[in-house]
């Protein structure tokens, strides 16, 4: 795993004899990594060392995906509930993971999930269904379940990577689009940045005052990805902030 910096400066923060699927960080600044292949969160300690922090076996045997941390010391992960290669696509789940690293599914019948972002509050889990495309939302109770679930924007068609900004929109990598989309709830579309030919596949909002907006793109989808080997980190400057500055 890479950090990269706005100059181009590359670190390898870790190494994982798996395949690192997604992170996130915990409150407390730690590094959590989706090993998808060894079906576990990792959690990376303070030393850099990487130990399990929930094993995820025994919730589906498909491959895991994304990760996104509250701010309560929750994580929520999700799995797609096929192989992708195979093409017999079938529903997949949400587990939640919390910080004792007990794992439980707390929603199911989800088209793909894919991207995910917990509000400020903590309260709303958004989730993209990639192959639905739609972005759904969940109230997170107090212990962490999911409840009410509902349509939060109707994207017409895909839907990857996703994060919010300061004013409760989101970012959404519009990988069949070549485009980052910025989306209100409800659906209305007020920002939208061209990826040119390339697919966009993730997106945060980072920098020193968090309005440089990171996207993750390839010339290739799925296995073709690995072949072509030019994955890339591309960035823009927008107004509104990622959420959570004060």
């Amino acid at each position: 795993m890479l950090a990269i910096d706005l100059q181009g400066g590359v670190d390898v923060v870790a190494r994982v004899e798996s395949f690192p699927m997604c992170i996130d960080h915990l409150a407390d600044g730690r590094l959590l990594v989706v090993a998808s292949s060894r079906r576990e969160i990792l959690r990376q300690e303070a030393d850099g060392s990487l130990v399990t922090h929930a094993g995820l076996g025994g919730l589906a045997d498909h491959p895991w995906n994304d990760i996104v941390a509250d701010g309560r010391g929750n994580a929520y992960v999700n799995n797609i509930g096929f192989d992708f290669a195979s093409g017999d696509v079938k529903p997949g789940i949400i587990a939640l993971v919390t910080p004792d690293g007990a794992a439980r599914e707390v929603a199911d019948a989800l088209e793909f999930p894919n991207g995910m972002a917990v509000t400020a509050d903590n309260r709303t889990l958004i989730v993209a269904e990639s192959f639905a495309g739609q972005l759904t939302a969940f109230d997170i109770a107090a212990d962490g379940s999911l409840s009410n679930r509902r349509l939060w924007a109707d994207l017409g068609m895909g839907g990857d990577g996703i994060c919010l900004d300061a004013e409760g929109a989101i970012w959404v990598s519009d990988a069949r689009g070549f485009a980052l989309l910025r989306v209100r709830e409800g659906g209305k579309i007020d920002g939208t940045v061209s990826t040119g030919a390339r697919y966009a596949f993730a997106c945060m909002l980072g920098g020193a005052d968090r309005q440089t907006l990171f996207a993750c793109t390839s010339t290739g989808s799925g296995p073709a990805m690995a072949d072509k080997r030019d994955g890339a980190i591309e960035t823009v400057r927008v107004d509104v902030p990622g959420a959570g500055l004060p």
